[in-house]
């Protein structure tokens, strides 16, 4: 017995879904891989959704695969607040994982601009940040004085001191506009 195809009508709004997910992911800055990985659309059609929506050809490359990045002070900080605000939303709504990310990643881009800092995270590396931490290669550990949680290499010890409680000889001495301050 053989399986009945499925409706034409089906395919086309799940295909028109998939397309809207992929103008948002675009929209929101996102690179190629990123889009294979979130959609079920062709190469082919992405790279033409992409050119539409953006006025230019994706960006060329691999994406950036080292954990390091995200463990360097200021990029700590902000990877730990988008991660700590993709949690709560992960329990407190019902979305899937790249509308929860976008939301996440407003928040977060929201949050920083509040504060008058640049966002450090950029849509893509979001994205890679909570890969990493789905998989096991990085993960989040209390901070033993402020009881933050902080985005950290996996087995980090029990007694991790954070960024902002310990900082770096040069942290926050930066005179670039956006960098976050230490007082």
């Amino acid at each position: 017995m053989s399986t009945p195809a499925k409706s034409p009508v089906k395919s086309i709004l799940d295909e028109s879904r998939q397309i809207e997910r992929a103008a948002m992911l675009i929209r929101m800055g996102a690179r190629m891989q990123l889009l294979e990985s979130e959609t079920t659309l062709s190469y082919e059609r992405l790279i033409r959704l992409y050119k539409e929506i953006a006025g230019r050809s994706p960006s060329k490359g691999q994406l950036p695969f080292s954990t390091d990045w995200f463990l360097t002070w200021q990029e700590n900080v902000h990877s730990s607040l988008l991660l700590g605000i993709h949690e709560y939303l992960s329990k407190a709504m019902a979305l899937d994982a790249a509308e929860l990310l976008v939301k996440a990643y407003r928040l977060y881009a929201e949050q920083v601009g509040t504060a008058g800092v640049d966002p450090l995270l950029s849509f893509t590396r979001a994205w890679r940040l909570v890969k990493f931490i789905d998989a096991g290669m990085l993960t989040r550990t209390r901070c033993a004085r402020c009881g933050g949680q902080f985005v950290t290499a996996p087995y980090e010890s029990r007694h991790f001191i954070c960024g902002l409680c310990n900082p770096p000889a040069r942290a926050g001495k930066s005179k670039t506009a956006g960098a976050l301050m230490l007082h």
